[in-house]
């Protein structure tokens, strides 16, 4: 019988911000009983992954071993930590355990899917234990840009495991529980943690964090001293920033209205689970298109200028019977996730044409993060003091940076990134590298990042696309001439000639003096043909394209 071990594995959400997938197990080395803490998705862009939907971690190996996994563990409500729950757990289908309004989103997406909501427990915090296995778990809960997040106590026979979610050090967090310094200073009395996986979002940011309650001030004088019509956009998960936008509005004397569909879902959620007792009463857009534009506020979703979200729709002109005029007022109360900048601009300048005054959080007055700054860390650290430090939910400069700073406190830390399997019974010596990869949610499919699928599209997106069709008689020679169907390509190239007409012409003149035995082999006349059109198009236009060969064959009798 081996001896048992402590394993920690990021899967997604170690080495980049998003797509968070962590995996604890204990037991003898290759039969450790698994739990999972979170299935998240990241977003695509236009120059990588075209026309993909969502993007979340390869789960292949723990498909693999999904009869040792215990347990799934949902921190919080985000959709990079919640937002493949509905798309991967048909195939783990382990208990799913979060605490209430995380739970609840988590229930609304297993019904999108058809699938029982009722494998999704709802937890209390704190001093409540589901135990899962050889491990206990206990939600604790920690302030942050959503309600109810939690960090988690991870009890193993091994050791006293913090794994933190995604928090900040706020002591009047609006909406939500706030920061308790004696909760984690009681966690560490308790059981000295023998590592803690921590948030290292804002690790570079060297001032402490601010208080969500810093902005309802601020806000009431922007919207108090607006002419227009108001436009706010936040991301709709922030019901915290919701409320506080809400709130101004309605000291204002302006009526509110929810434009997009997250929004009104996590204000629905948010009052249905108990953690939002009080918001300012709503407009339908139907009534809020009868309201004269001063006496107006909406709240809508779009802060990363997503094209199908409702800011964009009100760039692009009306929407749900509402528009834009010279002199409104449009305030992003958020921070533009890197990556999105191009989108966000786009709006911003199509309100500029409008006459829209634009607001953003250039000055810090309309928007705090959600994550905890380096001052903030460093305070957990002490509070914890924790025989080693895992950085996570970061990309590596923030990783490694954090990891700097726990080790010149004497905390032995390291940069582990998605892939890489620690044995934490041996300190954070790495036991294993584990491919990793991500699934696409391509449509209505999943695809692997791997698959070519996505390959593919890139390079008809880049180069072009050419359908060539040949048909060959009963004694396999040319029928007619070939034909071809170009896409994404210039009609002409640099003779004048029509770019379709060179290249039939060339084909059929090589059709024509090909031997019997290309002309009888499919998969040597489709690699003739392929060859044939790349090289004449490189003449003509400077461009490879993809090639598609069909070669139709009459047969006898």
């Amino acid at each position: 019988m081996s001896a048992n071990r402590l394993i920690y594995l990021p899967l997604g959400g170690a080495g980049e911000i998003g797509m968070n997938c962590y995996v604890y197990g204990y037991g003898p080395e290759g039969r450790e009983r698994l739990i999972v803490v979170d299935l998240g998705v990241t977003f695509p862009d236009m120059e990588t992954t075209p026309g993909v939907d969502l993007i979340m971690a390869d789960i292949s190996w723990l498909e693999e071993r999904q009869d040792r996994i215990e347990a799934i563990f949902i921190t919080h409500a985000h959709e990079d930590h919640i937002g493949a729950l509905g798309h991967l757990w048909p195939r783990l289908k382990a208990p799913v355990y979060a605490r209430r309004f995380t739970g609840t989103i988590g229930r609304l997406k297993f019904e999108e899917h058809g699938l029982p909501a009722d494998q999704i427990t709802i937890v209390g915090a704190r001093p409540e234990v589901v135990e899962a296995g050889p491990f206990e778990v206990q939600f604790v809960p920690v302030s942050h840009s959503i309600p109810e997040s939690s960090a988690l106590v991870i009890d193993t026979p091994a050791g006293r495991i913090v794994h933190s979610g995604d928090f900040k050090l706020d002591r009047s967090p609006v909406v939500g529980e706030p920061w308790a310094d004696e909760t984690f200073r009681a966690i560490a009395a308790e059981r000295p943690v023998k590592a803690l996986m921590c948030d290292s979002t804002n690790v570079f940011s060297l001032h402490p964090g601010r208080s969500e309650a810093t902005l309802g001030d601020p806000l009431k004088a922007l919207i108090a001293g607006a002419r227009g019509m108001v436009v706010a956009t936040t991301f709709a998960s922030n019901v915290a920033r919701l409320k506080t936008l809400a709130e101004a509005a309605a000291a204002a004397d302006r009526s509110i209205c929810l434009l997009g569909r997250a929004m009104r879902r996590m204000v629905t959620a948010a009052q249905e689970s108990g953690v939002l007792t009080s918001f300012p009463a709503v407009v339908s857009p139907e009534e809020a298109a009868e309201i004269p534009r001063q006496n107006l506020m909406l709240i809508v979703t779009g802060s990363q200028g997503e094209r199908r979200a409702a800011s964009a729709q009100l760039a692009r002109g009306k929407y749900l019977g509402l528009e834009m005029k010279e002199g409104d007022l449009f305030l992003f109360s958020s921070k533009t996730i890197p990556g999105n900048e191009r989108g966000v601009l786009r709006i911003v300048n199509s309100f500029s044409e409008m006459g829209v005054d634009v607001v953003d959080d250039a000055g810090g007055l309309y928007h705090v993060s959600g994550h905890a700054n380096r001052p903030d860390l460093e305070q957990v650290h002490t509070l914890l003091w924790p025989e080693m430090l895992v950085p996570m939910h970061g990309e590596h400069r923030h990783l490694r940076e954090h990891a700097r700073i726990a080790a010149a406190k004497g905390i032995t830390a390291d940069v582990i990134t998605n892939g890489m399997m620690v044995d934490l019974t041996r300190g954070l010596q790495v036991a294993e590298y584990i491919d990793t990869g991500r699934t696409y949610l391509d449509g209505s499919v999943l695809i692997g990042a791997r698959d070519g699928v996505v390959r593919d599209r890139i390079r008809m997106a880049l180069n072009g696309h050419v359908l060539t069709t040949v048909i060959l008689d009963e004694q396999d020679a040319p029928l007619g001439d070939a034909w071809v169907e170009l896409m994404g390509l210039p009609e002409r190239g640099r003779t004048g000639r029509a770019l379709s007409e060179t290249l039939e012409e060339e084909l059929s003149d090589y059709l024509g003096r090909a031997g019997a035995k290309i002309l009888r082999d499919d998969d040597k006349l489709d690699e003739a043909i392929r060859r044939m059109v790349r090289q004449v198009a490189m003449e003509e236009i400077g461009k490879k394209p993809e090639v598609t060969v069909v070669v139709s064959r009459l047969m006898e009798g």
